[in-house]
């Protein structure tokens, strides 16, 4: 029996993570040659990303390393690929995966064979057709772009400070944000603090002559914690004199300079992008079926309808919400879901390769939190709500419970308590994006590369 999980985030790993402890003696069986059942775990990326310590991973409130979990190292029982699932032909049982080796050779498609598929690809960032965006956007979805985002924002502060252009100065020190979800709303708010902060070692840039601004669509931010504490956020991030916009669209952003649908112009060198999510491209190509927004269609057992031995769940997966008072209401595509119905689809799997009875996924919604910063947050949970300090301490203590492995939850732990005592570090590391620039250039190959 062969198991395919693609996708190592949250869903894939849990899922592997479940399927690893229910079938540790068929597992054992197939090492030994023996039949039993082997599970092969596809992912672009050797490690799963907790994707709600982004935000402070990207002020450096937590080391980058410490938010990222080894697959390898929690999979000891799996078989993990490092590749991009290219096709998948669910009649044949069999899917094309380019691994590394592959994109080095330049070879075909390495092909797997499978009895059962499990498809948690997750989703992509959602960029609409604004002009300049491809050009100047910045995403706000893995730990490489936290990184990169946090050196950008330092970068911007050497720029201010050493140019005599004031035209240059504004646009380095203009910081857009569009999008207000979680993403939005927790990178503006962690990253704006930390430029607060850093601006102490910058002689001639005052943190009053930084722009922050959030754009969103809607006439509401922070949906998930309730529309009073919606309000509560908009009034707390103005107080900290950051334009909060909504009902309000980014129109251009063309020569680096913002255009919004309210004929607000603002050069700037910083548009982050966090305006929503899609599924995972590779849903598309599977030929199983999906709702009109591109989700696979799922019945409460995390099957995938009208088709055998095929499953999913997280967000690229439209799972029906069965504590919900209205009829066809799918499970909203967060965390607290994503880890719930891996464990249920792996029990579901497991419960079917025993012939045993499927039980279908319920879990009544408990509530949202999100940070706003050091010390500040809003949640609301079990319908109480929660603002300032206590809903940050909540915010932290509730994702810290819920980060894999005892060695992250212990290492996260010691950094925060270190922070109470050290004053957080405001050094870019932007050569990391370039690690040959300088060899290069010695080597009289190459030239140093420009900062953003």
């Amino acid at each position: 029996m062969r198991i395919l999980v693609v996708g190592g985030g949250c869903v894939g790993m849990y899922t592997a993570l479940r399927l690893q402890k229910q079938l540790k003696q068929e597992l054992k069986q197939a090492r030994e040659g023996n039949g039993g059942v082997e599970v092969t775990l596809v992912s672009p990326e050797p490690y799963m990303t907790y994707q709600p310590f982004l935000a402070e991973a990207g002020a450096g409130s937590i080391s980058p390393r410490h938010v990222v979990v080894p697959l390898r190292r929690v999979l000891p029982q799996c078989r993990i690929l490092v590749g991009e699932i290219k096709n998948i032909d669910h009649a044949a049982r069999t899917a094309d995966v380019e691994t590394i080796a592959v994109q080095e050779e330049g070879g075909p498609p390495q092909r797997l064979r499978y009895d059962e598929l499990v498809l948690a690809p997750g989703s992509v960032s959602r960029t609409l057709p604004v002009p300049g965006l491809a050009d100047v956007g910045i995403g706000f979805k893995t730990v490489e772009e936290a990184i990169g985002l946090r050196n950008h924002v330092l970068e911007q502060l050497d720029i201010a400070s050493s140019t005599r252009d004031p035209a240059i100065r504004d646009a380095a020190l203009t910081f857009v944000f569009v999008g207000g979800g979680y993403a939005g709303v927790e990178a503006l708010a962690e990253l704006e603090d930390m430029a607060r902060d850093a601006c102490r070692y910058y002689h001639n840039v005052r943190p009053e002559e930084l722009k922050w601004i959030l754009v969103e669509a809607t006439g509401r931010i922070l949906p998930e914690v309730g529309e009073e504490m919606g309000r509560y956020a908009v009034r707390e991030l103005r107080a900290r004199s950051i334009d909060v916009r909504l009902d309000t669209r980014l129109e251009s952003c063309e020569n680096r300079v913002a255009l919004l649908s309210d004929g607000a112009r603002f050069p700037c060198r910083t548009l982050v992008w966090t305006a929503g999510v899609k599924p995972h491209p590779v849903v598309a190509a599977t030929g199983l079926p999906l709702t009109e927004r591109g989700r696979l269609r799922c019945a409460a057992t995390l099957r995938i309808e009208d088709t055998e031995h095929a499953w999913a769940a997280g967000d690229a997966a439209a799972v029906p919400d069965l504590t919900a008072d209205k009829p066809g209401t799918e499970c909203a595509p967060n965390a607290q879901h994503a880890v719930r119905q891996a464990r249920a689809l792996a029990d579901n799997l497991v419960a079917a390769l025993h012939g045993e009875e499927e039980t279908p996924y319920r879990h009544a919604y408990a509530g949202s939190v999100a940070s706003l910063g050091l010390h500040k947050g809003v949640a609301r949970v079990y319908g109480r709500r929660l603002k300032g300090y206590p809903a940050w301490l909540m915010h932290r203590v509730y994702h810290l419970s819920r980060v894999p492995t005892f060695n992250r939850k212990a290492r996260i732990l010691a950094e925060w308590t270190l922070a109470g005592f050290f004053k957080r570090e405001i050094v870019s590391l932007g050569s990391l994006e370039h690690p040959r620039a300088e060899f290069e250039l010695a080597a009289g190959t190459g030239h140093r590369p420009r900062k953003h």
